[in-house]
């Protein structure tokens, strides 16, 4: 059962090994709808978990041993279709339920031989799909689930006429339909009208939101387990709660900090009563230092001197979020709350900024100078023990050797660097460089190309006023734009173009929707 929900065991399996412990709002109420066979309208936002409200119910009703497409999934961009499929592929991992994202930019031979190979659900773009339609070389007459997704977002992009083209190329014959979008416009009214059977609406409500009074951080960094390290290293903690998505997030931070020293366990849902009370128990008394928990896990932890809520990974939607930081910063105290994200993930915090109308403040992170200073009144009482316990004889003919050419002080201060820095690992060299020294923009800096320029009336100013609010970063590290009639490019630090990348992509400027991508080398 995934919460009242009766699903059979491979899907179970697929549920439990992505870390679902519940179903979301959206879930619980449209996956049963699904299950009877009824089309439904969803109206949700994104980071609802609307993917697995579609997705489980249609994988659930696809017939394996089939080679034809019994699953249509219609997205608005190629980020959201390869999303999409990866988490259908996930979902539907027992099943060998085989997935495909079609989409503009990628190579239509690859994706024809695919389809050759047998596909059970494609999930693509519109322009792309009709492509493919034209050319004979996918047949949807055996789709059986058909889902429009993000349905505003592709009428904003002007797809409605594509859609429509399509759904003409659907089978009607026991053809079920599901339609989401965050608002309901006419046209997409007039869609559900006529490709869909008596739907049945879920509205997911928004809570509102009231975020506590305490202090909200976030570091952005790909080494996030170094990255917390440092933090734990320097911040002044008392007792702290660290969150992550899934079961087995949770058990792997346990083991990595553990194995690093901390005091740290672990609570989730497949602990047994008796596991999670001594866990519970060690933690009340202060014989814990670090809680790691999921969401359903956390509930009902009740414990007033929490000093910090940490989100080793970000939270899925703003309510949680909201949830989670409300664990410190109780009874007057102070709290902390921080989040890590990897640069790609910049876009759900600003989601979350929005909805919870709060500013969440960047931070660097720690540096090991930093973490030096932190600890210099800790490494001087750990010097002064192993001094009084006296059992170093085995070094003297080191330092005897050593002393020779160098100074005393300087044996003994490089001897702590070592033994202080040596615990921390290297940080990793960035994999993607390379991919941004080809952008035609000066050392140190990648261009940019945005598919905007004169003909929306875009200047220089728009573009540094939007990257540097969304980006959060100062105006003046923005380099040389060039606006030509109908795209313009922009040259960003390389340390932040992943970040530039991730916010503006798909957001919009002066009210015109914007993609954008690394430039071609002049």
């Amino acid at each position: 059962m995934f919460g009242n929900i009766p699903l059979s065991k491979k899907l179970m399996s697929a549920v439990k090994e992505m870390g679902f412990e519940e179903p979301s709002p959206i879930q619980s109420q449209t996956i049963p709808l699904v299950l009877e066979g009824h089309d439904v309208i969803g109206q949700a936002q994104t980071g609802t978990g609307k993917t697995a409200a579609f997705g489980i119910p249609m994988i659930e009703k696809i017939n394996e041993t089939s080679r034809n497409i019994q699953g249509l999934v219609l997205t608005p961009t190629r980020e959201l279709a390869i999303q999409v499929s990866e988490e259908l592929a996930r979902i539907g991992k027992f099943k060998r339920v085989r997935t495909l994202p079609i989409y503009g930019g990628q190579a239509i031979d690859r994706q024809i031989r695919s389809l050759h190979m047998g596909v059970h659900i494609v999930v693509g773009t519109p322009g792309r799909l009709l492509d493919h339609i034209r050319r004979n070389t996918i047949k949807l007459t055996n789709v059986k689930t058909l889902v429009m997704d993000e349905a505003d977002e592709m009428l904003d992009m002007g797809f409605v006429d594509d859609i429509e083209a399509i759904l003409e190329h659907v089978s009607k014959i026991e053809r079920q339909t599901m339609l989401f979008s965050a608002t309901m416009p006419k046209p997409i009214l007039h869609l559900s009208e006529r490709y869909m059977d008596n739907p049945v609406i879920v509205a997911i409500s928004k809570e509102k939101l009231t975020v506590p009074l305490i202090d909200q951080v976030y570091y952005e960094t790909r080494e996030k387990l170094e990255g917390l390290c440092r933090v734990l290293d320097t911040e002044t903690t008392g007792q702290l709660i660290i969150f992550c998505r899934t079961k087995r997030g949770v058990d792997d931070l346990v083991a990595s900090l553990s194995g690093r020293g901390y005091m740290a366990d672990g609570l989730h849902g497949d602990l047994s009563q008796a596991q999670r009370d001594r866990v519970m128990k060690k933690f009340r008394e202060s014989k814990l230092e670090i809680l790691i928990a999921t969401d359903v896990a956390a509930r009902g932890i009740d414990i007033d001197d929490i000093t910090h809520v940490i989100n080793y990974d970000i939270p899925q939607d703003p309510e949680s979020y909201v949830h989670r930081i409300g664990r410190t910063g109780r009874a007057g105290r102070k709290g902390i709350a921080i989040t890590f994200i990897q640069p790609r993930e910049y876009r759900q915090l600003k989601l979350i900024e929005r909805a919870t109308k709060t500013r969440i403040v960047r931070r660097a992170l720690p540096s090991p100078a930093d973490i030096l200073e932190r600890q210099r009144e800790f490494i001087k009482e750990r010097l002064v023990q192993t001094i009084e316990q006296g059992e170093f004889a085995d070094y003297h003919h080191i330092v005897s050797e050593v002393v020779q050419n160098y100074d005393p002080l300087d044996i003994a201060a490089a001897a702590l660097k070592l033994s202080q820095e040596g615990y921390k690992e290297k940080e990793k060299p960035r994999e993607d460089k390379a991919n941004y020294r080809n952008t035609g923009a000066e050392s140190g800096m990648v261009r940019l190309f945005f598919n905007v320029g004169k003909s929306q009336n875009i200047r220089p100013e728009d573009m540094v006023r939007t990257i540097a609010s969304e980006a959060d970063i100062p105006g003046s590290s923005i380099g040389v734009i060039n606006i030509y009639e109908k795209f313009t490019f922009v040259e960003v630090p390389e340390d932040i173009a992943e970040r530039v990348i991730a916010v503006m992509h798909r957001n919009t400027l002066k009210g015109y929707k914007v993609n954008v991508e690394l430039a071609r080398g002049r």
